[in-house]
């Protein structure tokens, strides 16, 4: 049996980040959420200082190394075009900052430890939207989650021979709080209609491949994103 790996999981306080926490039982987890919680630090993503200072406060949990960095961390607000310059504007940026630049940044520090370490596992989970899109008033949510993906395999290729690792998840609908409600709102029969599986993804499922990908994927597998998604977007 390998060792236990130091994980740090953000957005873990529900939905896919919980169960991303349940599939690595046996494994030293730290968590996060913006209220924090059991085995879960406190940082509110919408501000830069809180990301860099939780990863420092992940570290210092961990006893100062981090196997495997997993970026869930999410927000999915609306923003209609038909809203004022400054409301759109301030919703496309407070997107962008807890979606893709909170995740960059954490990146950015777990290549550089892993740098020293000689290696590492980063997993990021981004969205079926970053490939096909989402609704109209959801155009900075997709654009960060395709920002997601391009991040990813930059890493993949720019540090592949240092064994820093990178990997992403893009889950479709999937049976959580957020997506129940956008299921509602949108009609959900319709939405249903729309994925050949014939249901959502259920939280476990996510889980289970960002769990293979952050402890037993192959090495030559990085770059690799993954499609949950019932086949509603295959490419």
């Amino acid at each position: 049996m390998t060792s236990p790996l130091n994980i740090v999981v953000t957005g873990s306080s529900r939905g896919i980040g919980a169960a991303i926490r349940t599939a690595l039982a046996g494994h030293n987890v730290v968590g996060h959420s913006t209220g924090g919680g059991e085995n879960m630090l406190a940082a509110d993503f919408g501000d830069p200082e809180q990301v860099t200072a939780f990863w420092w406060e992940a570290m210092g949990a961990l006893g100062g190394r981090v196997d495997v960095l997993i970026n869930n961390a999410g927000i999915f607000e609306a923003a209609p075009i038909e809203q004022g310059d400054e409301g759109w504007l301030a919703g496309w940026e407070r997107t962008m900052q807890v979606n893709l630049t909170a995740s960059a940044a954490l990146c950015r520090l777990a290549v550089l430890h892993f740098r020293e370490r000689k290696g590492g596992r980063i997993v990021n989970v981004a969205s079926r939207a970053a490939y096909r899109g989402d609704s109209p008033q959801h155009w900075h949510y997709a654009a960060s989650k395709a920002g997601m993906i391009g991040m990813t395999k930059s890493i993949a290729r720019g540090y592949a021979a240092e064994n820093i690792l990178a990997f992403a998840v893009c889950p479709g609908f999937t049976m959580t709080g957020m997506a129940e409600d956008y299921l509602a709102s949108r009609g959900g029969d319709k939405l249903l209609a729309d994925i050949p599986l014939g249901r959502v993804a259920d939280t476990a499922e996510v889980a289970e491949t960002v769990r293979w990908l952050a402890t037993q994927a192959p090495a030559s597998a990085t770059g690799a994103v993954i499609d949950v998604n019932g086949a509603s977007y295959v490419r």
